[in-house]
């Protein structure tokens, strides 16, 4: 059943993201010298120019909370989080579509967007990328609810197989909902 319920997931992820309209083109590659360069803020977040852009549904750690590595060496997990989106950035050179802005009164809008990389001969959702290898989190609502309940699926297999940060003994999900933060 388990296996059912995650092929569904992902087809009706696909219908998701490919049914928006394209309104991105994030990360293609610049002319020498007339592209904006990407800043990344976070592991859900990067900067282009002026604008910024969010992983829609996604949640990273925050620069300077820490997990212990194996060695039990403590380590920034906002970091590495950060460290993870820039390579897959970089790497994967995603095609992004707008699914929303928001704009508070002490920041530049923000673009949420979902970003689709391609891998060979397969598409692969960016947010589900940095979920299912264990470098980033579903997004909760303020009553605890998935954004988007794929990602979700994505964030327990990722855990389930100790995937990125789940590989780390007694690392735990961020609770940013008592942080105050969405």
């Amino acid at each position: 059943m388990r296996g059912y319920q995650s092929r569904a997931s992902a087809v009706v992820a696909a219908i998701w993201l490919f049914s928006m309209p394209a309104s991105i083109e994030a990360q293609t590659p610049p002319a020498a010298g007339t592209a904006p360069q990407t800043v990344v803020l976070s592991g859900d977040s990067w900067q282009q120019g002026e604008k910024v852009f969010r992983l829609y549904g996604v949640q990273s750690c925050l620069r300077g909370s820490v997990y212990m590595d194996q060695t039990g060496e403590r380590k920034d997990c906002g970091a590495v989080a950060a460290a993870m989106l820039a390579a897959f950035l970089r790497d994967t050179r995603p095609r992004c579509r707008s699914v929303a802005q928001i704009r508070t009164a002490s920041t530049s809008p923000t673009v949420l967007v979902a970003c689709s990389a391609s891998i060979a001969t397969q598409e692969l959702d960016l947010g589900s990328m940095m979920i299912g290898q264990g470098f980033a989190f579903a997004a909760l609502t303020d009553l605890g609810q998935p954004v988007y309940a794929s990602y979700l699926a994505q964030e327990i297999l990722a855990q389930e197989a100790q995937k990125g940060l789940w590989a780390f003994e007694g690392f735990q999900r961020p609770d940013f909902r008592k942080l105050g933060l969405k």
